[in-house]
């Protein structure tokens, strides 16, 4: 039992003692991060690759809003402008000049053109010299001159016009169209109607588009043409660079503002008129945009990190105790392999001293012997009783110590584990002897 107790309480080194070794910390640390990364690295990609799928998404979607409102808008524009043109060409083609030339045959006329129509202001016959002779709407025009006007060299040009969105005399916004019509060599005459930009306004607003997303017109100038959402009112200069690009076709780029933004803007001349409908969309912050349409992604991964840096963390805990104990009882294997060896080498050590010992033994039982065989025979020997005790008492020792190094040698051989009878009171006996002091 005292030997169990002291195998037990194995002196360990001191690497090995305590719960928080540098080794075992080391080990724990290493393995949580590999193990992290290994199993975190896949979930961040993933992450990523829907993050770039986002912003493309997010892209393509606002390519095709800006597409979709250039092209819906621009053909219904193009058959408004076209619509109240062609009317009037109507008119003017229809009717003779004298059928025409009185403010109450204009005053007929237009109010075909309005319930046929609708969007028409006013209507007025101008002649070859620019002056507008005869004239009906709720404004007095009658006689005022054109001739220097830039649009009307424009009608005698190239026959129709219509203008850009002007304040004019009515003080609010609107635009022109005026049609030509020869009379041989009397010259010619030109019908010009004033349009209402409620016309332009209902198709350009009628659209139900986002807070980030802008659809106006400007004309050549750069003269916004109806109000914009990011430039202002209508008849303000917008602080954008007017396109000049094809006009048969819608244009879309994307580009970085002057405010930071990324814009996607296109653009599409409208046909007949001086008229460049824009659209213009302003992206959202990529990540931004990301974390609130793809919240259920972001809160995935922080789920999935916690769980699995806590299954990580306790798991290594439990590998690192682990083996740590398969450590100590490694050691303590050691411990109890050197003890016994310790033993064996003792017990070798013991077998040879005990060879050692028995030689002067037998010379002493010797000599004692011839000593004891010389008194004996000697008759003047003085003191010869008290000599054969001393001699009995050398004799008595060697024998005693005869017997301990041959114990001590039979325990030390090797010995075959063989059955056989055994004198269970001469064991006792031989176990008596041999512990008995001990005892």
């Amino acid at each position: 039992m005292k030997k169990a107790r002291e195998q037990e309480h194995v002196e360990l080194p001191p690497e090995l003692a305590g719960t928080q070794l540098p080794r075992y910390r080391r080990f724990r640390r290493n393995v949580v991060l590999i193990v992290s990364i290994v199993a975190l690295t896949p979930l961040f990609i993933l992450t990523i690759i829907n993050y770039v799928q986002d912003r493309q998404a997010t892209r393509a979607e606002s390519h095709f809003t800006v597409s979709q409102a250039l092209s819906n808008t621009k053909r219904t524009l193009e058959f408004v402008v076209e619509e109240r043109r062609s009317a009037l060409a109507l008119v003017i083609n229809d009717k003779s000049y004298n059928e025409l030339a009185s403010d109450s045959a204009l005053a007929v006329s237009i109010q075909h053109l309005k319930n046929s129509f609708g969007g028409f202001i006013d209507l007025g016959m101008i002649n070859a010299a620019g002056s507008q002779v005869f004239y009906t709407g709720p404004y007095n025009l009658k006689n005022r001159v054109y001739e220097n006007q830039t649009w009307f060299h424009e009608v005698v040009l190239r026959g129709s016009y219509v203008s850009d969105v002007f304040m004019g005399h009515r003080n609010f916004p609107h635009f022109v169209v005026a049609v030509k019509r020869d009379r041989g060599l009397d010259g010619f005459y030109i019908l010009r109607a004033t349009l209402d930009m409620k016309l332009i306004n209902q198709q350009v607003y009628s659209l139900n588009l986002d807070r980030f997303t802008d659809l106006f017109i400007i004309n050549h100038d750069g003269i916004l043409q109806t109000d914009s959402k990011f430039f202002g009112p209508v008849l303000d200069t917008a602080e954008i660079q007017v396109p000049t690009g094809s006009r048969s076709r819608e244009v879309i780029e994307e580009y970085v503002d002057d405010g930071g933004h990324t814009v996607t803007a296109g653009y599409a001349y409208i046909e007949g008129s001086p008229f460049i409908l824009m659209a213009i969309k302003r992206l959202e912050n990529p990540f931004t945009h990301w974390l609130g349409h793809r919240s259920d992604v972001l809160w995935f991964l922080m789920v999935s990190c916690i769980l699995i840096l806590g299954v990580v963390i306790v798991g290594t805990r439990r590998m690192a105790k682990q083996l740590q104990q398969a450590d100590l009882r490694r050691v303590r294997a050691f411990h109890s392999i050197e003890y016994t060896n310790k033993m064996a080498t003792i017990g070798r050590m013991a077998a040879g001293v005990a060879h050692e010992i028995n030689n002067p033994m037998a010379i002493i039982n010797e000599k004692a012997g011839l000593l004891r065989d010389l008194v004996e025979f000697a008759d003047d020997f003085p003191n010869k009783e008290k000599t054969f005790g001393l001699v009995d008492s050398i004799l008595n020792s060697v024998d005693r110590c005869s017997r301990v190094t041959h114990r001590l040698l039979g325990f030390a051989k090797r010995m075959e584990i063989r059955q056989e009878s055994v004198n269970v009171p001469e064991l006792v006996k031989e176990v008596v002897g041999f512990q008995g002091t001990e005892a």
